[in-house]
Parts: C-alpha cells; structure tokens; sequence
C-alpha cells in the first residue's frame, strides 16, 4: 500500500472512490450521489489539487485509489491553529487491513508538520462506532454530539464532533 497527496492526475480515481463512497456509506456525507454525479470532471480536479490550505490523502493498492481522507486548514487569523478531517473513506473490501489507520496516522504526522496547526477536528456519525473506535484509539476526543446533523429523506443522524490536540 502506498499513501501519498492526490493531485489532478488522480482525478479519476478520486472521483470514482467519491462517488462510490456516496452510495455506499451515503449516511455518513453531507452531500448525495445524485449531485456529485453531475459535477464536471473540473470540479472533481479542483477538489483534488492541492493548495497551501487542503489536500487529499489517498491510499493505493497498486493503481487502484482504496482510500482517501481530505486535510483542511482554517483561514482566518483567530483559527489558523485548526485543521479539519473531511471525507475519510475506505473502500468495503480493503476495510479492517488497517488502511484507514494508516490513512490518518500520515494525516496527522503531515498536518503536525504545518506551522501553526495544533489541534485537528472531525466529526464522525454517532452510530458508525468502527470509525468512532478508529478516531479514539488514535487519541481524538468527542467533545460535543451535534443532533440531527444529517437528515436523508426522513432518516436523522446525529454526529460526534471529535478533536485532536497535536501539541
């Protein structure tokens, strides 16, 4: 397995990984298949380039993109010690080989090494306790349950929102 920052290059993959995360898992984004569906390869090219304030961490099983998480950094001055944890997703079949593990532990160690970055925010659906045992055993903290964050038709899912203190 090879985890490295995604750029446009990689913008098929990416886009299939996403859209492919939407339906599977489609409680735990804010966003819907059918939407993203309609975005223009520019759009998914954007969101994959790198800048001084994101990336995307993506995990390759050989040439195949298996799992990915999105690094955002805060802009303004008063939160520019913050950054968020957008999108982690792993493919079905590669789940439980430590993939995500190894996703957010090169996560952290990236974001530990930009100036000024000292805590990392996430939030995770209240019922997805795999991810939530994940997040914990590498020492992010819920600090708050969001209610009803999510609501898909007439289905709400509540969210933990979780820190972790780098410093």
């Amino acid at each position: 397995m090879q985890i490295r920052i995604l750029n446009e290059s990689d913008v098929e993959g990416y886009r299939n990984l996403r859209l492919r995360a939407l339906q599977t898992n489609p409680e735990s984004f804010g966003s819907t298949y059918e939407k993203e569906l309609a975005y223009s390869l520019e759009t998914f090219k954007e969101r994959v380039r790198p800048s001084q304030e994101k990336f995307v961490l993506g995990a390759y099983d050989g040439e195949t993109l298996i799992g990915m998480a999105v690094f955002v950094r805060e802009t303004d001055r008063k939160t520019y010690h913050r950054g968020n944890i957008y999108s982690m997703y792993v493919a079905p079949e590669t789940r439980g080989q430590g993939v995500a593990k190894a996703i957010l532990l090169d996560l952290i160690e990236k974001a530990r090494n930009e100036e000024g970055i000292e805590q990392l925010h996430l939030t995770v659906v209240s019922s997805n306790l795999s991810a939530k045992k994940l997040y914990e055993s590498l020492g992010f903290e819920t600090y708050g349950v969001e209610p009803r964050a999510l609501k898909d038709i007439d289905q709400y899912y509540d969210e933990d929102l979780m820190v972790l203190f780098l410093d």
